[in-house]
């Protein structure tokens, strides 16, 4: 292990890729760009739909425009699968626009891990539904950590 390393570190086993996915979530509701980047390779690959990028100061870049525009942010993450340095997940994230738009984005990731636990690829498909304010299902009040007892996906019916 580095002093840079991320535990939990590859091969996973079902509690590190619980643990790994769960940080995830939580760093990015805490949409602090340079500290999320931390999390990733020097040269990490992502597709974040149809946007290409590479390293840490683009994952920044990218995040800080991305939060910038997706105001009042909340998002869970759920595992789907993993094996060895791989991990799968499926997320929903709840956002609204400047002119007050509310949107739920539905997606899929696929991780793939260094041996420090950093990711090294990150593919990304998300889809965008406008819904009503009244509609939606993501309700905590700080930016942040979800609390233990707010429902995750499945419980939510997503």
């Amino acid at each position: 292990m580095s002093d840079q390393s991320r535990p939990p570190l590859p091969p996973f086993d079902r509690e590190g890729a619980l643990s790994k996915v769960r940080r995830a979530e939580d760093a990015w509701n805490g949409r602090d760009p340079a500290k999320v980047a931390l999390a990733y390779t020097e040269a990490s690959r992502w597709r974040n739909r149809d946007l290409f990028l590479t390293g840490r100061p683009a994952i920044a870049d990218f995040l800080a425009a991305k939060w910038a525009k997706e105001r009042d942010y909340r998002l869970i993450k759920e595992l789907w699968a993993f094996a060895g340095e791989r991990i799968a997940v499926r997320f929903v994230y709840e956002w609204r626009d400047a002119r007050g738009q509310w949107f739920r984005s539905h997606g899929n990731e696929n991780w793939a891990f260094d041996a420090d636990g950093l990711m090294a690829e990150r593919h990304a498909s998300i889809n965008d539904v406008a819904i009503a304010e009244a509609e939606r299902l993501f309700h905590w009040d700080r930016a942040g950590v979800r609390p233990q007892d707010h429902p995750g996906l499945s419980e939510l019916g997503l």
